[in-house]
């Protein structure tokens, strides 16, 4: 199951958790925040569609790599003071994006904020479950809010500042990443527990064993259609008018609440009553249809807005099964199994967006990225289904949620 039973009201937390519940709703906004600002990048600083995706592939990779060595760090120096400095270097970068004058300069900024947004996400959920009342499973619904809440609100942010000026989304985040960042050196007190150090090449180790190494490949292929799905419709919608940073800000808004409400609530529904590996088997393909039918509908707006909130339904879902496969696929300690796996991740992310442009100028259509996403998540859906065999972990293992809570904290933030 995805949830054990929680006790008592999961809103009657002590303030420190609420603190550190705020810092991850602003620090997933960063994800969708340029989003909707997008076009107008490109417009401002004369780049190229590809040039622009790159805002997504700096943040991404860097994020990716750092996830293989944050257990190291924060085995070291402790949760707080790994939440503290990656807090504070996305503040820095972000607020240095938005005084830059060039894309190259955006461009290079993002991967800063990757590196801060790696050392916040990778300690934030072990912090709220250290600090919650109620047990574990309320703290991981919590951070699971916490997170759709991000998704959601980061693109209307975007627009919504966006309509002011391109620069205004990145200050507006540097601002509220300051309130989190003295909410938790206010807040986050009291003894906080050193966790046993890690060696530097395990999560590396761990990508050798079976189990894991599908559920790696797996989630590389998946985060590609995701970021197709994200990344790649704003352009498709510009092309048939839909340039407002405001309009792409409501449209993804409905995209992030979408995800929020399925890997919250439907997610445990569905693992409840089916094998893990049969949710992805099924819902990974059900994803692909809603690219295939992008592609075949790129012309449509009204098409394209449904099927980017139907994606969401579907990606909330995966967000939330994958990631519980991956901490069940092998007996490795969590926090290195997360480390592998979310690293591998979101070098997937990193990959799709600059491609997708490509692949579109190359074919001189809007509907060429999409099609890719197609390809990538029945190669997602075969991996599961062929390298089954190895993951009767992954299905049958029980939860031990104080366990995986830094585990989940660090897969679940794409």
């Amino acid at each position: 199951m995805a949830h054990e039973k929680a006790s008592g009201s999961i809103l009657k937390q002590p303030i420190a958790v609420w603190a550190i519940a705020f810092a991850c709703v602003v620090s997933f906004m960063g994800i969708g925040l340029v989003d909707p600002i997008l076009p107008a990048i490109a417009e401002a600083t004369h780049a190229t569609a590809t040039q622009t995706e790159m805002l997504f592939t700096t943040y991404l990779l860097i994020t990716g790599v750092m996830m293989f060595f944050t257990s190291w760090l924060s085995s070291r120096i402790g949760a707080k003071k790994t939440l503290l400095i990656g807090l504070a270097l996305i503040i820095v970068f972000a607020a240095l994006a938005g005084a830059s004058g060039t894309v190259g300069q955006i461009i290079g900024l993002r991967a800063g904020w990757g590196l801060g947004n790696a050392l916040f996400i990778s300690t934030a959920l072990a912090s709220i479950v250290g600090a919650a009342a109620g047990g574990a499973a309320n703290a991981i619904i919590l951070y699971e809010a916490a997170l759709g809440l991000g998704l959601a609100v980061g693109p209307l942010v975007g627009g919504l500042l966006g309509e002011i000026s391109w620069r205004g989304p990145f200050f507006g985040t540097a601002a509220l990443m300051a309130i989190g960042f003295i909410a938790i050196i206010t807040m986050l007190r009291g003894p906080q527990v050193k966790p046993t150090p890690t060696p530097l090449s395990a999560p590396f180790k761990g990508l050798g064993r079976p189990g894991l190494a599908i559920m790696a490949a797996t989630a590389l292929f998946y985060n590609m259609g995701f970021f197709v799905l994200l990344a790649w419709t704003p352009f498709a919608l510009q092309a048939i008018g839909v340039a407002s940073a405001m309009q792409l800000g409501y449209i993804f808004f409905g995209w992030g609440v979408a995800v929020a409400v399925t890997s919250v609530f439907v997610a445990p529904m569905l693992t409840a009553r089916m094998r893990r590996t049969t949710v992805l088997i099924v819902i990974i393909p059900l994803l692909a249809v809603v690219l295939l039918l992008a592609a075949l509908f790129h012309t449509s707006v009204v098409a394209l807005v449904v099927l980017v909130i139907i994606g969401g339904l579907f990606l909330g879902i995966l967000n939330t099964v994958l990631t519980e496969c991956s901490m069940e696929a092998t007996d490795l300690p969590r926090p290195v199994a997360s480390s592998a796996y979310s690293g591998v991740r979101f070098v997937g992310g990193a990959i799709a967006p600059p491609l997708a442009s490509t692949l579109a100028g190359h074919f001189g259509t809007t509907a060429a990225p999409f099609w890719y996403g197609v390809i990538v998540l029945v190669v997602a859906t075969l991996i599961v289904i062929f390298g089954r065999r190895w993951l009767g972990r992954a299905d049958g293992a029980e939860e031990h949620r104080d366990e995986v809570a830094e585990a989940i904290g660090v897969g679940d933030a794409d």
